[in-house]
């Protein structure tokens, strides 16, 4: 099984998805993708970590099943510990996004008028403890600026509230954000990652845009339960790896604005270590807490 902390037909089931069949044939396994929503993703990333450690259930992850962790006071697993790194898939960036009636049109002039409203404008996530939640507050508290988090239940319905003005910005992955990019309703500002994105290069990167050091972007993999032997990880790591060099699984993967990146069991495990630092980092500064 292939677990997916989150509600069907978001942006972590994509990947997964994109992956699914080709990943079968290529390990001889009927491998299922099984929904786990529930606490910022916490529900279905705790639920890998006591599995049997048997090659047989996979957590498809990114950086917000860290976070989670980060957040709270008492967490359900520790992310790092409990967890075998197994493949890595790719990375995506996100995107600020406002309701086209915000009267701005770069990120530097949302900031100031952010400043002039304090405590006003809304902005919506894809719940508490999401890659969403995280990437705007980390925003708000860089740019210090007072805005009011409306957690939502995913995605597609944090962007529908802005679209519709009921809420003023939200921050979300590429993919989400490439259909509105003509959109009159709503307006692109910025990129999240340190460079532009080749999915929207128009956009500048936020950190150009009066908020310099600032970066937010997500990894997409499969970790396994800790315990998970070095020979089957790398069973699957070597079946992924080929699969990254497939011509209809780029293409895929592009349609959801990732960017493929294969590396070694060794090197993912380095980078998982790198991120939960990081993240938490970003926790901290952003003064999040999860309830």
């Amino acid at each position: 099984r292939i677990i997916v902390p989150f509600a069907p037909g978001g942006a972590r089931e994509m990947p997964a998805r994109a992956i699914q069949q080709e990943l079968s044939q290529e390990t001889g396994q009927n491998w299922i993708i099984e929904s786990k929503p529930g606490a910022g993703g916490a529900i279905g990333t705790a639920f890998v970590s006591k599995a049997a450690p048997d090659g047989k259930t996979l957590l498809m992850a990114a950086s917000s099943h860290f976070v989670t962790a980060a957040m709270g006071a008492r967490p359900f697993y520790e992310p790092v510990k409990e967890f075998a790194p197994v493949a890595n898939i790719g990375n995506q960036s996100y995107i600020l996004m406002v309701n086209a009636s915000v009267p701005v049109k770069t990120a530097g002039e949302f900031i100031q008028y952010a400043k002039s409203k304090p405590g006003v404008l809304n902005y919506n996530s894809a719940g508490v403890g999401s890659s969403t939640h995280l990437a705007m507050a980390y925003f708000a508290k860089t740019a210090d600026i007072d805005m009011v988090h409306v957690p939502l239940k995913a995605t597609g319905e944090a962007i529908n509230e802005v679209i519709s003005g009921r809420a003023q910005a939200v921050i979300a992955a590429s993919i989400g954000a490439l259909a509105f990019a003509k959109d009159s309703r709503i307006r692109l500002l910025g990129v999240t990652s340190p460079k532009r994105s080749k999915y929207l290069p128009d956009l500048p990167p936020l950190a150009d845009s009066g908020l310099p050091g600032y970066q937010f972007d997500s990894w997409f993999g499969f970790v396994g339960p800790a315990a998970t032997s070095h020979a089957q990880a790398d069973r699957i790591n070597a079946a992924v790896g080929k699969l990254l060099k497939d011509p209809a699984i780029l293409e895929r993967l592009d349609k959801q604005g990732i960017e493929p990146t294969s590396m070694s069991n060794a090197d993912f495990g380095k980078l998982l270590a790198a991120d939960y630092q990081r993240m938490a980092a970003v926790v901290k500064a952003a003064g999040t807490k999860l309830d």
